[in-house]
């Protein structure tokens, strides 16, 4: 039998799960009546890029949601968002981010709770390569401009800044 070795990444605060499941509740209930589906964070993707290892994001829209086998996804969702934590925040920022980028995620979020901060990333075409592409910052989102948030692949669906971070 194989040993595997589980990373327990599972050193987050609870803050971390109530942003997760804010933006599944208010996004997913909106979603309901398109071809796409907000996933939480018990949602694994596997693809050729990736070696075909599991990766779980904490928010994924996917619209192919027929493309799996059994539990896991083979498809590219067209929306991501990862909330910081002290034990996964360099990870996100890395080597998550680069395989999205490879697999060609439109759009990357990176949600600080601390600091009531979100990253809007979007895959762009890089001039300099006809093979590659990279993701710009977009925007970043705070309390001072948080009207300004949006989900930029899915403009119909709407979440406000302080639902995204209620947290009592």
């Amino acid at each position: 039998m194989d040993n595997f070795i589980i990373k327990d990444m599972s050193n987050s605060y609870i803050e971390h799960s109530i942003i997760i499941n804010n933006f599944v509740a208010i996004v997913g209930n909106q979603a309901k009546n398109s071809l796409c589906r907000v996933f939480g964070d018990n949602v694994k993707y596997k693809w050729l890029e990736n070696d075909n290892k599991s990766v779980i994001p904490d928010i994924s829209i996917n619209c192919d949601i027929r493309n799996r086998r059994t539990t896991t996804f083979m498809g590219v969702p067209r929306f991501i968002m990862e909330v910081l934590s002290d034990s996964t925040e360099k990870y996100d920022r890395g080597e998550k981010m680069e395989l999205y980028k490879k697999v060609e995620v439109a759009e990357y979020w990176i949600v600080d709770w601390r600091k009531k901060k979100v990253e809007i990333y979007l895959l762009s075409p890089d001039e300099n390569s006809v093979d590659e592409s990279e993701y710009i910052l977009y925007k970043t989102v705070t309390k001072e401009n948080k009207e300004d948030l949006e989900i930029v692949m899915f403009p119909n669906f709407q979440i406000e800044f302080d639902e995204l971070f209620y947290i009592e």
